[in-house]
This record gives C-alpha cells, structure tokens and sequence, in this order.
C-alpha cells in the first residue's frame, strides 16, 4: 500500500493535533522510526494492528483513517 505524500500530510497534521511526532507514533505502535518511514513510503506493508492501533491513538473516525490510508 503507497500513502500519497498528501496523506502522510494529513497523517501528519493529525499527530500534531495529537501532541504527537511521527516518531512517537512509531514507538506507541511499536516499531521503530526508520521502519515507519518504510511503510509510509510504500517500501514495506502496514499489519492490520498497527493500522488499529493509529486509528485509535490519533482518534480517527471511519471516514478520516479511510481517507489517509486507502484513498488515492
């Protein structure tokens, strides 16, 4: 799965929101910042619980996680 670079904007934008770094979310989904950046750019899968765990800790509703990492 390849994140456009205008979701991992908004991904962004809601760690922010979040009082979050990309790498905090990292180490809360437990990998670690190199291996985010990896699946951000398409290089390696996100599993189904880290995909759970973000939509959780970010608070994401249905339409807003389907619209950062499904949308294209």
């Amino acid at each position: 799965m390849l994140i456009l670079q205008s979701n991992i904007n908004e991904l962004k934008a809601e760690c922010v929101r979040n009082g979050l770094t990309l790498e905090n979310l990292a180490t809360k989904i437990g990998v670690n910042p190199a291996t985010l950046h990896r699946k951000l750019s398409g290089e390696t899968e996100f599993r189904r619980n880290e995909l759970q765990i973000i939509k959780i800790i970010l608070n994401l509703n249905d339409e807003k996680f389907l619209s950062i990492f499904f949308s294209q």
